[in-house]
């Protein structure tokens, strides 16, 4: 049972510039929003598109990576693990996120 892990690959193209912050001592986190989209046949016969959006987390090495070569558009694998935090907003309302802290990226395409 050692191989069941929190893992989380995803293929897909960023939907905006991503946005990087440097902290002390050369630390750096990016912070980028991916489209993955997905295709089927439903019972009429027509095709059916959906997307779906994922926020992804990255430091180091990835963030570095990120900030060098990753643009608005860019098709990208990334793999991470899946986390989920929640906070209070100023309203006093408690808000939950989900998104992927990656640990490697592949950059594919032309785009």
């Amino acid at each position: 049972m050692n191989a069941l892990k929190n893992k989380v690959q995803l293929i897909g193209h960023v939907g905006q510039e991503p946005e990087v912050k440097a902290f002390g001592e050369g630390k750096k986190v990016a912070n980028i929003t991916l489209a993955t989209n997905e295709s089927y046949t439903n019972s009429k016969g027509e095709k059916v598109e959906t997307t779906q959006w994922h926020k992804v987390k990255a430091w180091g090495n990835v963030a570095d990576i990120i900030e060098k070569y990753v643009t608005k558009g860019k098709e990208i694998l990334i793999e991470g693990k899946l986390t989920y935090s929640d906070y209070v907003d100023k309203d006093g309302i408690k808000r939950y996120v989900t998104e992927v802290v990656a640990s490697d990226i592949l950059l594919l395409g032309k785009s």
